[in-house]
């Protein structure tokens, strides 16, 4: 057994420990259900952990992470954690957050062939290409790439707000609004992009879908 993977089983003990320590119901009650208020669409990186940032606690936020933090219509997993989220927890917000010096953005900035990734990085790719003219004026490239993590964070929410089950839920008067956040690694503080939508109003005409 390696050192670290020993490690890691010894963390979870005194975690373990320490929990039972401050409430000895504490998993009895965790066990019973969870009421999240939150679905989380973040980026994989492990540098941004969705639960410290906002001081949330196990339970408090439903968590789905991919490269990038995307919204892809066609991606099945994003799709049904989004399902799942809105139809049977009901949460109140989707929050998707970004991080600057995302390597996935990073990637989608150059022409390298990295690998099965390449397919992935494609839809960011797509989402530079929406808005080339800007960020090509951009002349500093950090900058750039800053920019280009915003604009991604916000085409993703717009890209949120089409999705069938987020319009079905506004339809149905549910209490839902969704949200675009960047992450600074150097920093801690989350920036709000201003991204913040609770009907399908702002979509352009032919992205409001009609129930009727």
């Amino acid at each position: 057994m390696s050192d670290f993977y020993k490690k890691i089983l010894d963390n979870n003990k005194k975690w373990v420990e320490d929990q039972l320590n401050n409430d000895p119901e504490y998993f009895k009650d965790l066990a019973k259900s969870q009421t999240p208020p939150l679905l989380w669409i973040g980026c994989s990186d492990s540098r941004v952990p969705a639960n410290e940032i906002i001081g949330a606690k196990p339970g408090e936020v439903f968590v789905h992470r991919n490269i990038a933090n995307m919204v892809v219509h066609s991606d099945m997993n994003m799709l049904s954690v989004l399902d799942y989220a809105v139809n049977v927890l009901k949460v109140k917000h989707v929050l998707v957050c970004g991080h600057y010096g995302c390597g996935g953005i990073k990637a989608a900035m150059g022409n390298a062939s990295i690998g099965i990734i390449d397919n992935w990085i494609r839809h960011i790719k797509d989402v530079y290409r929406l808005h080339h003219l800007y960020l090509d004026s951009i002349v500093d490239e950090t900058e750039r790439f800053n920019k280009f993590v915003e604009i991604n964070v916000k085409e993703q929410v717009y890209d949120l707000a089409k999705t069938s089950i987020v319009q079905s839920a506004w339809r149905s008067g549910q209490e839902l609004t969704i949200h675009g956040w960047v992450y600074g690694l150097n920093s801690g503080f989350v920036t709000d992009l201003g991204v913040n939508f609770s009907s399908n109003k702002d979509l352009t005409g032919v992205y409001q879908l009609n129930f009727e």
